[in-house]
């Protein structure tokens, strides 16, 4: 009597399947793990920075009366009339600078009248004659006094003629 042979294919089959569906679970989870730490990762709200809750203060300004000088010039004789603002830190900065005003003046006049009529007229000019009207009214009134603290000059007229 010949018995029929074992199917061979069903036992192999059968851990097969299981490793294969074990082999998927495993899968699942692991995406689902890695996903939802890279959600959680992710969705983390950085702590916020403190906010300054100084509130800004509005600019104080303070205008000059318009100067007008004679200007260095090899084409003949040639005058600038300029008005302008001074941005200042305070209240206090404008009070100083008033009480000063002569000495303010006398500064801008030697300033002004120092410069060269070609070069003003150059946008480059402007910003180096700002940075040189700020270092100047800047200087302390008193030897070894504090300097102000002007930190923009503003023209509000600037004529060379």
């Amino acid at each position: 009597m010949s018995k029929a042979p074992e199917k061979p294919t069903d036992a192999p089959a059968g851990k097969s399947k299981k490793k294969l569906i074990i082999m998927i679970a495993a899968a699942v989870l692991l995406l689902g793990g890695v996903g939802g730490g890279a959600a959680m990762f992710l969705s983390k709200k950085k702590p916020a920075k403190e906010e300054k809750t100084e509130v800004a203060k509005a600019p104080v300004f303070l205008p000059l009366e318009p100067f007008v000088v004679n200007l260095q010039s090899e084409l003949g004789e040639k005058y600038l009339q300029v008005q302008m603002t001074l941005q200042v830190e305070d209240e206090a900065q404008v009070n100083v600078i008033k009480a000063n005003l002569p000495q303010v003046k006398s500064r801008l006049i030697m300033l002004l009248s120092s410069k060269n009529a070609e070069g003003l007229l150059t946008p480059e000019g402007k910003d180096e004659l700002i940075k040189e009207i700020t270092e100047q009214v800047n200087l302390p009134f008193v030897p070894k006094g504090e300097p102000q603290k002007v930190s923009g000059v503003f023209f509000t007229s600037f004529v060379v003629q």
